[in-house]
């Protein structure tokens, strides 16, 4: 055998030695048959489409050349390869490409009839004339088409034939491809397609002019119902499928494609043009988020609110299972305009990070007592939502109650450089100005950011603590990674590691706790009595003007996102977040599985000893609790409010020894704040006792019993005109301890007046600087300077 292979090569080696030229002329055109075909048939652009991950179509934007061109499927459903290779090619499986009797049979026709009444086209030499554009038919171009085909038969299975044709024949007017027709004609995906929706698309292609609605309905059932008799004669459906679908009606007018998810379509549109995407979006979630969306809306825009957005995601791998980037609004309303990714004033939905922060940071414990009083900070006055104050407020309660005036001063404390750097590590990358750009409104919506990445992390921060307590104390270097909508994606969270990400999980277990706390909207409010109440660390906010309401709520499992205003920035009076966004947030989570609370990560924490009334590390004259504080709150400061004081036997009165005798003085520890915390402090809480004063004869330092509230020292005051220009004057402010003390009042060493009880005084200064002096009853005095704007 392999002497006769060796003498075969020889001879015909020989051959082409003697026949040179008609050698040389065969390899030139083997080249050209191997090199005819192009290596992409088809250059069209396709339509985006996203499915759910279930699989269901939930979107689709047309491609740029103004055709409805779905992306090829990865297989064609049976009933529509049956139908429409019975049709077009039943020598389909058997041919090299071309059919050369059906060729024969139709030149025979068409030459009696003297023109076209019959084609001989294989289904492969469709598929090449689809990727030529359908070029005029001439004999040249039939030798082209047999010879183009062959090649292909080369170098594709039948099976992926078949798909191309499927996906690019035409089905009349700007349909293309089999998936289009399906949902364009009957409204469902091809593989729900019955025996006679498959035959009628099967025979479109051949007369794609037979579909529109109300014309040709004759000749469509015609061809329709002749396809079902050959496939019973066939036997590749029975009679009574063919009873059934002969019965069937034609398709009338065309269906809308799903718009269950419009602007996450937008949003692949911009990345992955004439892609078909699987994303994440669970269907039937979005769906009924898609109805809680149109609800809110028919009920905000009654008061001129028209957009909304949310955003759902399950952070065990980041996936957005639910994405509305607008409500169903209207054009005026720039209903197209995708909200989730929009930059839009923070207000306090910021305020958790930096709690989570200054924990982390040992900067405060979770009951620690933050000022709550009149501030004014180089001429920035921040002022709370209810215009009221507590003097003092444990820091979680200032967060669950979300507080301005802690939060701007626990901001001051922390650091507005430190806290902009935590902000860029979180990748908030709207907040792009500098920190001196921001200041201390930083933290009451100065800065812009959006519900994306905001969501993204709230997110990092839940896993965090997941992570955490499920690996044995251990993190992951890129926890916060980016959300995702693509179902065949894996997000890479890095490597595992000791060291926190940006957080710790102790830290975000607190934050959540108090964030857990938040009062929730009015119809909600005795939800802590149900045993069937959610979990929720969540937070609102609301931009300055009314322009934003916010609230993201997180559970062990799902973050929720809420956006509520309107697009155009107009603010509204009853815009907020805690009675605006915060009924949408948990009608959302009430569509959820519900999920057990986060567990405490015990190897970031530690038990402290902690004053029950200051919240700060307790000292020895301290009523004590015990408490989980961060690994770094031991470095937070003791409690500096708590102090002993030396009371004569009837408590009435302090005493020293310049006054009482030692054996008659009685001990006692006492919490004392300072004048103006204690000022306001004392109205909210009835149990505080104001220092008793001293024994008359005592003698000694006094402990100050006095504080300006208003303005702060070096303070620049602009003073302002009503509607009568007339010009009118700032009114000073002190805090006296001793409730119906008297003081007297000093401005630039002149009297100018006495109050009790309140000490308000009005004054009207010329411009330039001033001293104000207040002198109380008991000799004590206290200074400002200010200077005077007009």
């Amino acid at each position: 055998m392999k002497e006769k292979i060796i003498r075969f090569m020889r001879a015909r080696a020989a051959w082409v030695r003697r026949n040179r030229i008609r050698s040389g002329i065969a390899l030139v055109l083997v080249v050209w048959y191997y090199f005819s075909l192009p290596q992409t048939l088809f250059s069209a652009p396709y339509a985006t489409v996203i499915e759910s991950a279930e699989g269901e179509l939930l979107g689709a934007k047309i491609a740029a050349d103004g055709q409805w061109r779905f992306p090829a499927q990865d297989s064609v459903p049976e009933k529509f390869r049956k139908c429409v290779v019975y049709f077009e090619d039943e020598k389909f499986y058997y041919h090299p490409g071309f059919n050369p009797v059906s060729m024969y049979k139709a030149f025979v026709q068409n030459r009696k009839a003297g023109k076209v009444v019959r084609g001989g086209s294989t289904l492969t030499q469709q598929v090449v004339r689809l990727s030529r554009k359908n070029k005029k038919r001439t004999y040249f171009e039939k030798a082209v088409e047999l010879i183009l085909s062959t090649r292909l038969e080369w170098r594709c299975s039948k099976t992926e034939i078949l798909d191309m044709y499927a996906a690019h024949a035409p089905f009349g007017g700007n349909v293309v491809g089999l998936e289009m027709a399906s949902w364009r004609y009957f409204g469902v995906p091809s593989e729900q397609l019955s025996w006679a929706e498959s035959a009628t698309l099967a025979v479109l292609p051949n007369a794609p002019s037979l579909i529109y609605p109300g014309k040709n309905q004759f000749r469509l059932r015609e061809k329709r119902d002749r396809l079902l008799l050959k496939l019973r004669n066939e036997k590749v459906i029975d009679g009574q499928t063919y009873a059934l679908a002969i019965s069937e009606p034609l398709p009338q007018k065309p269906f809308a494609l799903p718009q269950v998810a419009p602007h996450l379509l937008q949003r692949v549109a911009k990345s992955r043009p004439g892609a078909r995407v699987r994303t994440t979006i669970d269907v039937h979630l979005q769906q009924r988020v898609n109805q809680i969306a149109k609800y809110y809306y028919n009920q905000y825009r009654q008061n001129d609110v028209n957009n909304l957005a949310i955003l759902v995601i399950d952070t065990r791998d980041r996936s957005v299972i639910s994405y509305v980037g607008n409500a169903p609004t209207d054009a005026a309303h720039q209903k197209d305009v995708d909200i989730i990714g929009a930059p839009r004033s923070t207000g306090s939905i910021l305020k958790p990070l930096l709690y989570a922060g200054m924990l982390d940071d040992g900067k405060l414990l979770p009951n620690t007592l933050v000022a709550d009083v009149p501030t004014q900070i180089s001429g920035y006055k921040p002022e709370n939502f209810n215009l009221t104050f507590d003097g003092a407020v444990p820091a979680h309660r200032a967060l669950s109650r979300s507080l301005n005036i802690p939060a701007v001063l626990m901001l001051k404390d922390y650091g507005v450089n430190k806290f902009y750097e935590e902000l860029q590590h979180f990748r908030l990358r709207d907040i792009s100005k500098r920190p001196d750009h921001y200041g201390l409104s930083l933290i009451l919506g100065g800065a812009e950011s959006n519900l994306w990445d905001l969501c993204r992390t709230y997110a990092g921060m839940t896993s965090t603590l997941n992570y955490f307590n499920t690996h044995q104390g251990k993190y992951r270097t890129k926890e916060f990674a980016e959300l995702n909508y693509d179902s065949g994606f894996s997000p890479d969270f890095g490597k595992e590691s000791f060291q926190k990400t940006i957080l710790g999980a102790g830290a975000i277990w607190l934050t959540y706790n108090a964030m857990e706390e938040v009062n929730r909207p009015e119809a909600d409010e005795a939800w802590k009595f149900y045993d069937s109440s959610q979990k929720i660390a969540w937070k609102t906010g609301t931009s300055f003007g009314n322009r934003d309401a916010w609230a993201i709520g997180t559970n062990s499992r799902y973050v929720v996102g809420v956006w509520i205003g309107n697009a155009s920035g107009e603010g509204r009076p009853t815009l907020t977040g805690v009675s605006s966004a915060a009924p949408v947030l948990f009608d959302i989570f009430n569509l959820l599985p519900r999920q057990h609370w986060f567990s405490p990560p015990l190897n970031d924490l530690e038990e402290a000893r902690v004053c029950v009334l200051s919240g700060h590390l307790a000292q020895p004259d301290c009523p004590q609790i015990t408490q989980w504080v961060p690994l770094k709150g031991r470095i937070t400061t003791v409690c500096p409010y708590h102090k002993l004081v030396h009371l004569d036997k009837t408590r009435q009165f302090r005493v020293n020894t310049s006054c009482e005798q030692i054996e008659n003085m009685v001990t006692e520890n006492w919490f004392v704040l300072p004048p103006v915390m204690e000022w306001y402090y004392k109205s909210q809480h009835i149990d505080y006792r104001p220092l008793p004063p001293f024994k008359e004869g005592c003698a000694g330092a006094q402990t100050p019993t006095m504080d300006f509230i208003y303005p702060k020292n070096t303070a620049k005051i602009y003073l302002t005109k009503d509607f009568n220009s007339i010009v009118q004057p700032v009114i000073l402010k002190v805090a006296h301890s001793e409730r119906e003390s008297e003081i007297f009042w000093y401005l630039d060493r002149n009297f100018i007046g006495t109050t009790k009880t309140f000490h308000e005084m009005p004054v009207t200064p010329a411009d330039g600087m001033h001293e104000i002096t207040v002198v109380d009853q008991n000799g004590n005095e206290i200074r400002r300077k200010i200077t005077i704007v007009r």
